[in-house]
């Protein structure tokens, strides 16, 4: 199914348009007043370039080179030279998707209106995008302030015909195929001409936090859709071990009104509606379960704080002007020592990547514990000593012949270790720019790092499906059922979906398949889905 364009405006984009375009290929369009924007903030640059005045990012040098002059025959080889040496990234290669999400925000921050550049570089990077042409770039070497450099730099060679980019299904190939070329023929792929970059273009280009937001976006989404999977896997868990739902009465959540902790108890209550293995044990003798099952709303709650709080800091990016020097109407500001009574053009630090970076930090750890706790809850279901009697030992029929899931959890333990040992990048502050740049916020390593995390977390939370899945089998051994009880609405379709991609554990088999085919259904979106279909027959 084709998706909608996303029009760009400036002030409205969202991370599921980030992911719709980086993910599904959605086409860019720009609103006609953003187009508006764009060409009154140039003539704004234009104007300050006649009045011969000093300002930085138009005729000066960058960095610790500020106090050099450019002259004014020299300044499109300024622009030029600042993109290609600045093109020093390092490491691998960033994703086509990586790179989408980059250029879509990219190309929002400039048609806000105050970064100066004219109208047809904003077209040359929409171009790019909708024809499927995606510059090769770096993944390491950002500092997350000015911006991230180095990565969109690489981005922006390809404006000039330089650098290499992957081109999809290019003339004579077959469908669905893509190529490596250089930036000329990426270009002329796409029906384009190399940019000579005018004065403010290469500044504008490669100085803003657009990895940053780019990969943030996607995070939220994702963390987001992962949060869903673990309420059902946690929920699942709690019925097929003969756990307690009462600990998410409203009664309990409503005298500590955390809003996660409230979202996430309704949603168990939702999940397990009108299961008949929870109604088969309600008057049981357990006084309590374990924190795993028992806190679930509170942990997972206080996740689901985190990922919004960090949602609330992308939206805000996302639709900002984060490059600098920025360029106003001179009416606007106060301080008009750079510029002219039309135009000023202000230095500022708003490609500081710290807004993200703190944030980005703070659901990493959060992401650590909802692994943490799913990885808890699926030792539960396995481990002999904690296991309750209708299970058999690592969910293995004839246990001791065969070993069922247990490594399942060993490698939820290598995961979850995995994510605790990715430290805090943006503690770290390395000056640069001869100490011209001397608070730096590594906000491109904190959302990468995020992303790990998050794919590590993804793994955990669908062991824990599996695991739920196969624990299922043998819920009605625990009754003397003479007729299979039914499982919650949202359970009992997530128990089916699983059923379709992973039969019943009998005999040993590779597990790591049984797994994978559970990331598959989360992040495709598929146990969501499945799950709310589910709960809308009710």
């Amino acid at each position: 199914m084709t998706r909608p364009p996303v029009e760009l405006d400036g002030e409205l984009l969202t991370p599921e348009e980030v992911a719709a375009v980086a993910r599904d290929g959605a086409e860019i369009e720009i609103a006609p007043g953003a187009r508006e924007r764009v060409r009154e903030s140039r003539e704004r640059v234009e104007d300050v370039v006649e009045s011969g005045e000093p300002v930085y990012g138009l005729n000066t040098g960058f960095g610790e080179l500020v106090d050099q002059r450019i002259p004014p025959e020299k300044i499109e080889r300024l622009q030029t030279n600042l993109v290609r040496s600045h093109a020093a990234g390092a490491g691998r290669e960033l994703t086509v998707e990586e790179v989408r999400a980059m250029m879509v925000t990219r190309i929002n921050a400039l048609v806000k209106g105050y970064s100066g550049v004219r109208e047809t570089v904003v077209d040359h990077l929409l171009t790019l995008c909708n024809e499927g042409v995606h510059p090769v770039v770096k993944s390491r070497g950002s500092l997350g302030a000015s911006g991230d450099l180095a990565p969109l730099a690489h981005m922006s060679l390809v404006l000039l015909g330089e650098g290499e980019a992957i081109v999809d299904e290019p003339t004579g190939s077959e469908p669905g195929t893509s190529h490596r070329v250089s930036g000329e023929e990426a270009l002329r792929a796409a029906g384009l001409e190399p940019l000579s970059l005018a004065p403010k273009e290469g500044l504008a280009l490669i100085n803003g936090t657009q990895l940053t937001v780019g990969l943030a976006s996607l995070v939220v989404v994702d963390a987001e859709r992962l949060l869903e999977a673990a309420d059902v896997a946690g929920a699942f868990t709690t019925e097929v071990t003969l756990g307690t739902t009462a600990s998410s009465d409203p009664a309990i959540h409503e005298v500590r009104p955390h809003a996660g902790q409230l979202e996430s108890a309704a949603r168990i209550r939702e999940l397990t509606a009108d299961s008949e293995v929870v109604e088969a044990h309600r008057n049981c003798d357990r006084v309590q379960d374990a924190y795993s099952l028992r806190c679930l709303p509170q942990v997972h709650g206080a996740v689901r704080d985190a990922v919004a709080h960090l949602r609330e800091a992308v939206e805000i990016e996302l639709n900002s002007a984060t490059d600098n020097p920025l360029v106003f109407d001179a009416g606007r500001v106060d301080d008009r020592a750079s510029g002219t009574d039309r135009a000023a053009v202000l230095s500022g630090g708003n490609f500081h990547g710290i807004p993200l970076a703190l944030r980005l930090e703070y659901v990493r750890l959060a992401l650590a514990d909802l692994a943490a706790v799913s990885e808890r809850r699926t030792d539960r279901l396995l481990n002999p000593n904690l296991q309750e009697p209708h299970l058999p030992p690592f969910l293995a029929p004839e246990s001791g012949l065969r070993s069922g899931y247990m490594i399942a959890q060993y490698t939820a333990a290598a995961l979850l270790n995995e994510i605790r040992s990715l430290g805090p990048a943006s503690i770290d502050n390395t000056p640069v720019s001869g100490g011209q740049e001397d608070h730096v916020s590594m906000s491109a390593q904190s959302a990468t790092n995020v992303r790990r995390a998050l794919e590590n977390a993804t793994t955990v939370v669908a062991a824990e499906l599996v695991c739920a899945a196969q624990a299922a089998e043998f819920v009605d051994d625990a009754f003397d059922a003479e007729t299979p009880l039914a499982f919650g609405a949202g359970t009992g379709a997530a128990y089916d979906l699983i059923r379709e991609v992973v039969p019943p554990l009998e005999e040993d088999r590779p597990v790591h398949v049984d797994v994978e085919q559970a990331v598959a259904l989360i992040e495709r979106g598929l146990l969501e889905e499945a799950v709310a279909a589910g709960l809308s027959e009710r």
